[in-house]
């Protein structure tokens, strides 16, 4: 339930945020789904691959430029590792998007 109301927050947010595309929006979708398949977890923990996988985005450089911008546009925060063995870790505006 809580997921939706992120879901729901999220297109209320970008009704007129003529910035964000479908592949953001194919993102975000994305990180909410694994964030259910991680017992609603915030932060998420995540390879760039996992969500790419789910979002069915195949560039690596499109996925790491929405997920900045999604950072910058105050929907996430993104914090990427520059370690590939670890995960980047994102974190929902819990409060602002619900």
């Amino acid at each position: 339930m809580e997921n939706l109301k992120l879901l729901s927050g999220f297109f209320q947010a970008i009704e007129n945020d003529f910035r964000v595309s479908t592949t953001h929006i194919a993102i975000f979708a994305a990180l909410l789904q694994f964030r259910a398949c991680k017992d609603f977890v915030n932060p998420i923990q995540a390879y760039s691959i996992e969500i790419q996988n789910i979002a069915k985005v195949i560039s690596p450089k499109t996925y790491h430029k929405c997920m900045r911008e999604l950072d910058n546009y105050g929907y996430i925060i993104y914090v990427p590792t520059k370690n590939k063995n670890k995960r980047s870790s994102i974190y929902f505006h819990l409060d602002h998007l619900s």
